[in-house]
């Protein structure tokens, strides 16, 4: 794997780019809530999952189960 570099003064740096994220639907609330969450009180994690490109997944998973306990909690009221 070829890494180009990115003079920024003095330094060099990598230039390294995260690929787009799937054609899929925007996180919602709750996958919001999570990703802000990890970003404030986990930034060592946030910072992985997002260089490994699954932080967006995991909060997609996590948006899509609150739905589903929301929904089968409202429908038992």
């Amino acid at each position: 794997m070829e890494i180009n570099y990115i003079k920024a003064g003095e330094y060099l740096l990598p230039d390294i780019k995260l690929s787009d994220p799937p054609d899929a639907p925007p996180l919602g609330k709750y996958g919001m809530m999570h990703k802000a969450y990890l970003k404030k009180h986990k930034p060592i994690l946030y910072s992985q999952l997002l260089s490994s490109e699954m932080l967006y997944p995991l909060c997609r998973e996590i948006d899509e189960a609150a739905a589903t306990r929301l929904a089968s909690m409202t429908a038992q009221t």
